[in-house]
């Protein structure tokens, strides 16, 4: 796991290096521009600078301003690593709470029931990935984390896919709400894209970062 600190660290002296080296470039580029410039206008008419020579010259002031633009360029990336990828990477492993379609498999799923306090009754309905109703089941009215094992009315398991959760409320036999329920899942991959950093999640399905509801280690 790479903590936030951790990343912060590494991306303030991993910068400081090409920050450093890409100032005294800069210098030593503006120095020589000032040089070659000085010794032109300073020539002897009767006796000038040699092709070769001015050539070779020539040839040290593109090095320079290339090195010049490189450490540039490595200087933004390096900045952009640290700060932006490094914080994506504390994604990485992590188990986050999300309303979106997840991986059911081998193992069960952690759901984070939260009805109205009013409901006398409280129906947990479970939905493929297409949406479509697979079974409900009565639970309780307490609130909490339930452990999630997809079996269907006859106790069988149901197969392996994503799958999503709603609670229907009732009081008195009459449905007061209907609330999406919150399922914990293994981040494998975290990215940058238009619409900001986007979580994978193991088995396949996404969020994006700023609709995850709670984060956790696992286990």
């Amino acid at each position: 796991m790479i903590s936030a600190l951790a990343s912060s660290t590494a991306a303030t002296t991993t910068t400081a290096t090409p920050a450093t080296t890409g100032s005294a470039i800069s210098t030593n580029y503006d120095t020589f521009l000032r040089m070659l410039t000085t010794q032109l206008q300073n020539q002897d008419p009767l006796n000038p600078m040699e092709g070769s020579d001015f050539a070779v010259q020539l040839a040290t002031f593109s090095g320079v301003e290339q090195q010049a633009q490189t450490n540039k360029l490595l200087e933004q990336l390096v900045t952009q690593s640290g700060g932006g990828l490094g914080q994506l990477a504390d994604w990485i492993g992590k188990e986050v709470r999300t309303t979106e379609p997840v991986w059911f498999g081998d193992k069960a799923l952690t759901l984070d029931i939260a009805p109205p306090s009013s409901a006398d009754g409280v129906t947990l309905v479970v939905l493929n990935e297409s949406g479509r109703e697979v079974t409900r089941e009565e639970i309780g009215t307490g609130e909490g984390q339930i452990d999630w094992y997809g079996r269907d009315a006859a106790g069988e398991k149901l197969a392996d896919g994503r799958y999503s959760f709603v609670i229907q409320s009732s009081r008195a036999g009459e449905v007061i709400s209907e609330d999406a329920v919150g399922a914990y899942v293994r981040v494998t991959e975290a990215a940058v894209g238009a619409q900001g950093v986007e979580l994978i999640f193991e088995g396949g399905g996404s969020a994006p970062a700023g609709e995850i509801e709670a984060i956790r280690d696992p286990g």
